[in-house]
């Protein structure tokens, strides 16, 4: 038996935010870098880490294989063919939000976060989903004096 977790209908909002509600997200974030070691790192349009600079992610869908996530995210939010095994992987980060993709109050959002580093000749300059309004890549040294770069994603350069 296949399964093709990368071509499943995604659930309604109000299941989704069920799952939001009560359970950690298992997701995979991409720390892409380029030859000149800047981070690419996208400014969010949605809950939660509206308003802030943030590296590319995504939630791994069930049945989805970790390499079938990666290559799926990294399609998705950047539009680029990346490998999960070319990547190199940096740790297990828990990323603890007051509000939730819905904005209902009440509802956190728990994320178990699998981050993963990798070095690409040259940043995307578009993003590839509307989760993100633009682009910009900064060295870890100006990200972590920006002040709008979340504070999940400067735990990648502490």
């Amino acid at each position: 038996m296949s399964l093709d977790a990368s071509s499943r209908t995604l659930l309604p909002r109000p299941e989704w935010l069920k799952i939001v509600e009560h359970t950690p997200l298992v997701s995979i974030d991409l720390i892409i870098q380029d030859a000149e070691d800047r981070v690419l790192l996208g400014w969010r349009n949605n809950e939660p880490a509206r308003g802030t600079w943030f590296v590319p992610g995504g939630v791994i869908r069930k049945d989805e294989t970790l390499d079938g996530a990666f290559q799926r995210i990294a399609k998705t939010e950047i539009g680029l063919t990346l490998q999960r095994g070319e990547a190199r992987f940096v740790g297990a980060f828990e990323h603890l939000y007051t509000n939730n993709f819905a904005e209902i109050a009440g509802i956190t959002t728990h994320y178990v976060v699998l981050a993963h580093a990798l070095r690409v000749s040259t940043l995307p300059l578009q993003p590839a989903d509307a989760q993100h309004r633009e682009w910009m890549g900064l060295t870890p040294a100006e990200l972590l004096d920006h002040p709008l770069v979340h504070e999940n994603t400067k735990a990648y350069f502490r």
